[in-house]
């Protein structure tokens, strides 16, 4: 691994790039071949290494922010603490970095080329997310390569998603050390302090400027593992200042009201990675990776992607969520409880007091009130709703006349949910109640009658 601990310009190859609709032709002794990425700091290419013979990925840092005077000097300074962190680290699990230079007005490094990998970023929706043993798996390689970086005396401090890579065989590569702490004796540069990250992914101690450890990493990983079950990030808000407040001051809502399949195993491990106090908090990576190991055996009963992918596909065909979207209808997926009753057996009985709802997937139902029969439901109907708005005690008795499967779906699951999704709900319910009451009224009528 070859890096420059003070990069200077290569004067052999200084200057001597071209540009190929309006990206370089070569940079140092690198044969650019395509722009593979773009980011706040710079552009990632893929690159031909003439004396390896192979392909690597070069990262170009945007030249607007490579310029005269301090702030030119401290970006620079910023660019290359990535080179003098990564590259004492070798490590499975970690972004392998090969060279660093200066190419007349252009600053780069060199680093392992991962043909088709993604970001963490693309699984951090409701409609992309992994499976949880799958995110079990990459938060514990995460986990090792952390604590094999700490004990170099590297701290990334700003892990998030967009910084792990995943690739094509499912495996995964931290990234980007740019604002990485680095604490060895052999490294004589000045540290970088102050409000260097991302606030969204921060421990309490980095969003407070606090002193820190190497556990602060271990909180932002927990940020990210919560982002990746859940599909949301737990300090969202709508300032910095909010976003702080959540952070030093909140809990995050626990991972089981987001969705149904989470061992409580899994949940004292998020909860503990997240914790305000760092000395709460896992010591170091491999106490982290050690109790994650525990609860693989309990991931075994969490319903497989293929079933999940059933439950969705049996959602997604019900008249009763034409118009959600398919984000929409995951979270559902997740956070619903799945039910099955027998013919005969109360499923909600007058009242009693229940803030959930209830969507028929199979079977039949009838409706019964102060011991009379009101209407008989089937798939695809929804029923328990006036319980739902209005939390009240329930009007009536639900039971199964045949073999019956259902979701239950909670006051908190829509809650939480985005106001479009509610107002899909609410717009489905009021149609249901309309009908319902113009069903009512009709056998009232005919009572009457007789």
């Amino acid at each position: 691994m070859t890096i420059m601990a003070n990069p200077e310009p290569t004067t052999r190859y200084a200057s001597t790039f071209h540009t190929v609709s309006g990206r370089p032709e070569i940079i140092g002794k690198y044969e650019i071949e395509d722009e593979v990425g773009r980011g706040s700091m710079g552009t990632v290419y893929a690159a031909h290494d003439p004396f390896s013979e192979r392909t690597v990925a070069v990262k170009v840092a945007h030249p607007q922010f490579v310029g005269k005077g301090q702030e030119g000097a401290r970006f620079r300074k910023l660019f290359f603490n990535e080179a003098h962190a990564a590259g004492v680290l070798s490590h499975p699990s970690i972004l392998t970095l090969y060279d660093a230079g200066v190419d007349g007005d252009l600053c780069y490094l060199v680093m392992e080329f991962v043909p088709g990998a993604k970001t963490l970023s693309a699984f951090c929706e409701p409609a992309a997310l992994l499976g949880v043993r799958e995110v079990v798996g990459i938060v514990y390689k995460c986990a090792k390569a952390l604590d094999y970086a700490h004990r170099q005396g590297i701290i990334h401090r700003d892990i998030k998603p967009s910084n792990i890579l995943f690739t094509q065989d499912r495996d995964i590569r931290v990234s980007d050390f740019s604002i990485a702490r680095i604490n060895r004796a052999d490294q004589t540069s000045t540290q970088f302090d102050g409000f260097l990250g991302s606030p969204l992914y921060m421990s309490p101690e980095q969003i407070n400027e606090w002193d820190i450890n190497s556990n602060t990493d271990l909180f932002s990983l927990g940020t990210v593992m919560y982002e990746l079950l859940t599909g949301h990030n737990p300090f969202k808000a709508e300032s910095l200042t909010a976003i702080a407040q959540k952070i030093t001051h909140e809990q995050p809502e626990p991972i089981n009201t987001w969705r149904t399949d989470v061992p409580d195993g899994l949940e004292y491990v998020l909860n503990r990675m997240m914790k305000r106090k760092n000395s709460k908090r896992y010591a170091t990576g491999l106490d982290l990776a050690a109790d994650l190991a525990l609860i693989f055996d309990d991931l075994e009963k969490i319903d497989t992607e293929d079933a999940l992918r059933k439950k969705f596909n049996t959602l997604k065909e019900l008249g009763f969520f034409r118009g959600f979207t398919d984000g929409e209808i995951w979270e559902l997926v997740r956070a619903s409880n799945w039910n099955s009753y027998p013919p005969g057996k109360v499923i909600i009985k007058e009242g009693e007091m229940d803030d959930s709802f209830y969507i028929l997937l199979a079977g039949i139902v009838d409706i019964n009130k102060h011991g009379q029969h009101i209407d008989t439901l089937q798939e695809g109907d929804c029923f328990g709703e006036m319980g739902f708005l209005s939390r009240t005690e329930r009007t009536a008795t639900v039971t199964a006349k045949t073999d019956v499967s259902l979701i239950r779906v909670n006051a908190s699951t829509l809650d939480r949910a985005e106001e479009g999704t509610q107002l899909r709900f609410l717009k489905v319910f009021v149609n249901t109640v309309v009908e319902r009451l113009k069903q009512t009224t009709a056998i009232l009528t005919q009572l009457r009658q007789i």
